[in-house]
């Protein structure tokens, strides 16, 4: 037998394996004055009390961008004025997959408020570090600091 043969051997498994679930989440970053925009969860058990950046799950059918616009006028209770996207990427935690798209937001003339979040707080990028973030949140906040290493945030 060929050595490539037994390595596909070797990962064949009798067991029917079940994939985690896969979903579509938007991040927003949202700055002012060099500070980012920051939301405190709500207590509870799925990560009550970590700090993340505004956003949520893409709904069936919903375009990205729609996504970001709906999730900001629920989540803060404003308008979004222009939207890019800065970064995406993939995150596996053990119970699901999640796609990220993160995208770089104005907001319009409203002031932010915490709709869905216990806490908001505008925070530079080189302070992110000393807030507790899920996992997933980290992989920003890495870039965040690498591309920014000044204490202003420029996203």
């Amino acid at each position: 037998m060929s050595p490539a043969r037994s390595r596909r051997t070797a990962r064949w498994s009798p067991r029917p394996t079940r994939e985690a679930p896969r979903i579509a989440v938007v991040l927003a970053l949202i700055e002012r004055r060099g500070r980012l925009l920051v939301c405190q969860r709500r207590p509870g058990p799925n990560l009550g009390g970590y700090w993340e950046f505004p956003g949520g799950k893409r709904e069936a059918g919903e375009t990205w961008e729609a996504c970001v616009r709906r999730e900001m006028r629920e989540e803060l209770g404003v308008t979004v004025r222009a939207i890019r996207e800065w970064d995406r990427f993939s995150y596996r935690y053990p119970e699901q997959r999640v796609r990220f798209r993160v995208f770089r937001c104005a907001l319009g003339a409203e002031a932010p408020r915490p709709l869905a979040a216990q806490r908001l707080r505008w925070v530079s990028a080189a302070r992110l570090k000393r807030y507790r973030f899920p996992p997933a949140n980290r992989v920003v906040i890495e870039r965040l600091t690498r591309r920014c290493p000044s204490r202003r945030a420029v996203v």
